[in-house]
């Protein structure tokens, strides 16, 4: 059991990474990853969203959808949860650390709709995870997905001491130096177990 978490979590993480592998969620990955802080202040919010949202829409669909017949509201039903959760974190963020709050923008509630969240509710019930397999690939996924901007806002920063030439300045060299890392992570997939 042990061993399949830790698998889980590797692959989630690493060798399918949301941002690199499936390309989910590369709307704040791009728009948030200017500053490290705000990188990680976002990161945290997925990850409390992503591995809540795994573990209740699993159940939801476990113990409510399949039940009751109604698998074809997965979609719909997914939604809605995420978007109760991140509804909660926003107020949370909004009385409790605003400063991060006004610094997520229009990103944060903007997690309702990022793929990243609906795709792993939604490969959690395609690969058949059990309840904690479900929160373990949220958790992982997001955590994934955590590392892939912070590291990404570090190469930002980099990038602004920069002199690229004219025609790469603002979004080019953005989207070359993504590119140049989802291939420095690529490496990963030669990893076998």
């Amino acid at each position: 059991m042990v061993k399949d978490l830790l698998l889980i979590m590797f692959t989630a993480v690493l060798l399918e990474n949301f941002i690199f592998y499936r390309f989910y969620g590369c709307c704040p990955f791009l728009g948030v990853s200017e500053k490290p802080d705000t990188a990680l202040g976002m990161g945290c919010a997925v990850m409390f969203v992503m591995t809540l949202s795994s573990a209740v829409t699993c159940a939801v669909y476990r113990f409510v959808l399949v039940p009751l017949g109604l698998e074809y509201l997965e979609t719909v039903g997914f939604i809605l949860i995420i978007a109760a959760l991140v509804q909660f974190i926003e107020m949370f963020l909004r009385r409790f650390v605003p400063a991060l709050y006004r610094a997520l923008g229009i990103y944060l509630p903007l997690i309702t709709t990022n793929c990243a969240v609906l795709g792993a509710a939604l490969l959690n019930i395609q690969k058949g995870y059990t309840l904690i397999e479900s929160a373990v690939f949220g958790f992982s996924a997001a955590l994934g997905f955590t590392l892939a901007i912070v590291v990404f806002a570090g190469v930002r920063a980099r990038l602004e001491l920069a002199d690229p030439p004219k025609a790469f300045r603002g979004m080019p060299i953005v989207l070359v130096a993504a590119g140049l890392l989802a291939l420095a992570f690529s490496g990963f997939s030669g990893v076998s177990f």
